[in-house]
């Protein structure tokens, strides 16, 4: 079969290699579309301890060809999105049977566009943060995978003002059709606010914007922590200001969540996907590559020449 592979001198290639063969408690995904996330950025960049040469792709849809031991044979030609530790950009990927979970009624591009980031937006806005009615939300990345379905996530929930913020004036066009009342640049954050605070704020970028965040955080607002697209440098945190204000500083990581609490996560990529099937959310595909172009479907995510979501095509 055919598969990317990226190697230790940090280039990507198409290689042949043999058919995976799932073991106990494993199905085997023909893979139809693959998601392109902030993940394989950190793993070409290093930030994980991953031995090379590796098959990135954390996100694939498709259809399961074959089941290992435990697995009950009735799944075989199920429809399902992927959710992996890697091996996605090929032909044929191994996942867990937990973590293959049934997208019928959705189509293969759109279920390999919801992958990692359905349940986490879904996740952000219901389980962390329990966004409720009359809540304000301010969400960064806002023109991203996880930002454009957390505003419309958090619209279903009820809340009553969502604000975004994007790398430029491009992006806060593009993020303006998933709902947002008010969109700032980079660069306008958080001066424009004009003292304004929130109950909910997404934060996956850190260091100063994370500072700033938690000055506009309302008394017992949330500020859930998902990622350090800025820096990995610590942000101190008073224990003793939240107390007093009532507030939380909540992390998320769904790469662990998969391996500590397998169900929950599938249950609230489930509870995503069926807003999906029924209209209620909407994936937007921006990009599409073939398979021999993944690199450069990773280093546009990494500069910021795309936004929404991109997924890799696999005939």
């Amino acid at each position: 079969m055919r598969a990317v592979v990226l190697g230790t001198d940090n280039h990507f290639r198409t290689v042949e290699c043999a058919k995976p063969v799932p073991g106990p408690g494993e199905v085997a995904v023909r893979v139809s579309h693959a998601g392109v996330q902030w993940g394989d950025v950190l793993v070409r960049d290093g930030h994980f301890p991953i031995p090379r040469p590796f098959v990135p792709g954390f996100e694939a849809a498709g259809r399961i060809t074959a089941v290992g031991d435990g697995v009950d044979p009735s799944r075989i030609g199920e429809p399902v999105i992927a959710l992996v530790g890697g091996g996605g950009f090929a032909e044929v990927v191994l996942a867990p049977a937990a973590l293959a979970i049934g997208a019928e009624g959705i189509d293969a591009r759109t279920a390999a566009a919801a992958g990692w980031v359905a349940p986490t937006a879904y996740d952000l806005i219901n389980t962390i943060t329990g966004v409720g009615p009359g809540d304000s939300v301010l969400i960064h990345a806002a023109s991203g995978g996880v930002g454009t379905l957390a505003a419309q996530f958090a619209a279903a929930a009820g809340a009553r003002r969502i604000v975004g913020v994007v790398g430029n004036a491009d992006r806060a066009d593009y993020a303006r059709q998933f709902g947002y009342h008010r969109l700032l640049t980079r660069e306008e954050f958080p001066g424009a606010l004009d003292g304004e605070s929130f109950d909910t704020i997404l934060d996956p970028v850190g260091g100063a914007t994370r500072a700033a965040n938690l000055a506009h955080l309302a008394p017992h607002g949330r500020l859930a922590v998902y990622g350090n697209i800025a820096t990995f440098e610590p942000v101190a945190v008073s224990t003793n200001d939240l107390l007093t204000n009532g507030q939380s500083v909540m992390m998320y990581n769904s790469n662990l969540l998969s391996r500590t609490h397998t169900a929950r996560l599938a249950a609230s990529t489930t509870s995503a996907l069926a807003q999906v099937a029924a209209g209620l959310i909407r994936i937007d595909i921006t990009a599409e590559y073939e398979l021999a172009d993944v690199g450069t479907a990773i280093e546009n995510l990494a500069t910021g020449a795309t936004h929404g979501k991109s997924i890799i095509r696999i005939p």
